[in-house]
């Protein structure tokens, strides 16, 4: 390493490295909570190993960051729908009197804020390797495999790529981000032995690269390659039918492959550290939406009844069905942006190059050559209602300017919301709060809300800017 990425690397180190003080106050508080855990197990009758898990158990969270995983572990015999109510309701028990949040993976599972710090209280089954009944059954089997391999350098350099992935927005394997989770964090740094070897790896990168640390597939690894179709295969030590990086979505893997080959050319504390967006004052949006010269229309609507996981979920699924409703009535969708505050704010954004089209279109038919094709392509369009010239022939083919179905994005987008877009893909969910309210803005339309959200203004700005906050 150079001397001026080892000086920012050791500066970062010890900022994000908890002090004996806080690791103490930690643990103690996971102790606690591991003990009301299992009181409250017993006392409801369910027969539970109660296990500190996660970054907490392998001491490599960040400092001033600590998530403190209680595993609830019961017995496999337990049915599925006694499993979701009972644990949930141990979790909300242990942290009662404290804020509290849903959360939904593979099954529920309970997010609470103790004194700021946020603990994941998780249910799974005890079972042995490889017979999996949940998801979850496997974390308690990732510590174990993970600790005895650490030691303080390693966890200093999990440290320091945890914090660059947060920084630059890659970090959290959770639905709304869809980024590196803590474990693929660990294994890439037990594989690659340093967070330097880690970003060398990944700025090198070509079209695919393959991880696998027990060598399941060693000598086959074309197995692998059609076994997992993702770009990154970081094949899991405890079950080599599992890919840790299957949540990594593709934008989280470009952004880290090119933030690791420009943070190696020139260093910086702002990768780990970026500077807060401050939101523009409403005036210059008005004025930045002017000067794009595009059109920017947001569908905003209100609270959906869904955990966080589920929510975003919805929504990126929603808004890719749209993109699609959009580019099928020629709308040329330059860009596109969803935002959320979890409660009662919701916004798709969708920039296009012009709200309104021409009230015609060509439309290119079959080639002469293709005599039935182009018996059935006159029959259409010869008296057809909507056609406004020809069909007449062009360079082999024919060749129709037919009416325009839309003209008007906003006219389009609320005849496919009316009844919430279900019909469209919207997902169900969303569909149902949209037909109860909607609300198509466009440009400066967006101001008022703008004014009322200091997040929502963070996202605007942000996208407005469109350059990656920690350049």
């Amino acid at each position: 390493m150079t001397s001026n990425l080892e000086k920012v690397c050791s500066n970062v180190l010890k900022r994000v490295t908890p002090s004996l003080e806080e690791r103490e106050k930690v643990l103690a508080l996971a102790e606690e909570l591991k003990g009301k855990v299992a009181i409250i197990a017993k006392n409801e009758g369910v027969d539970a190993k109660v296990r500190i898990e996660g970054s907490v158990a392998k001491d490599t969270w960040l400092s001033g960051e600590p998530d403190i995983d209680i595993f609830l572990q019961v017995p496999a015999a337990m049915p599925r729908e006694v499993f979701e109510t009972i644990c949930l309701k141990i979790a909300k028990e242990a942290t009662k009197g404290f804020r509290q949040i849903e959360r939904f993976a593979e099954h529920p599972y309970l997010e609470a804020y103790v004194n700021s710090t946020r603990i994941n209280i998780v249910p799974c089954y005890q079972v042995e390797k490889g017979e999996w009944i949940s998801a979850t059954d496997r974390t308690p089997f990732h510590t174990d495999y993970v600790n005895p391999r650490l030691n303080g350098h390693l966890r200093g350099e999990i440290r320091l790529l945890k914090k660059f992935m947060e920084g630059i927005g890659t970090y959290g394997a959770e639905i709304k981000v869809g980024g590196f989770s803590g474990y693929l964090c660990e294994l890439l740094a037990l594989h690659f032995k340093s967070f330097f070897e880690v970003l060398k790896s990944f700025a090198a990168w070509k079209e695919r690269k393959i991880i696998d640390y027990e060598g399941f597939y060693k000598g086959r690894e074309q197995d692998a390659e059609k076994i997992f179709e993702e770009p990154l295969i970081v094949v899991d030590p405890i079950d080599r039918g599992r890919n840790v990086a299957s949540a990594l979505r593709r934008r989280c893997l470009e952004e880290f492959i090119v933030a690791s080959r420009m943070f190696l050319q020139k260093p910086s504390k702002s990768y780990f550290f970026p500077p807060k967006t401050h939101p523009f004052k409403p005036r210059k949006i008005a004025d930045i939406l002017k000067t794009h010269g595009t059109a920017l229309i947001f569908i905003k609507f209100g609270k959906v009844n869904a955990v966080p996981d589920i929510l975003w979920g919805q929504l990126y699924k929603s808004q890719k069905s749209l993109r699609k409703r959009l580019h099928q009535y020629d709308f040329n969708v330059i860009r596109d942006a969803v935002w959320s505050n979890e409660q009662d704010f919701n916004v798709f954004l969708f920039e296009v190059e012009n709200r309104f089209l021409p009230p015609k279109k060509r439309h290119l038919g079959p080639p002469i050559e293709k005599r039935a094709d182009c018996e059935k392509f006159l029959q259409k369009h010869t008296k057809s209602l909507k056609t406004i010239s020809g069909p007449h022939v062009e360079k082999g083919r024919w060749i129709v300017e037919t009416r325009r179905k839309y003209k008007d994005i906003v006219i389009l987008l609320a005849e496919t919301l009316k009844n919430g877009g279900r019909q469209a893909g919207v997902a169900n969910l969303i569909a149902q709060t949209i037909a109860e309210k909607l609300q198509i803005l466009t440009n400066e339309e967006i101001l008022k809300p703008y004014r009322t959200s200091k997040e929502f203004a963070v996202f605007l700005t942000r996208y407005l800017v469109g350059k990656a906050h920690w350049l």
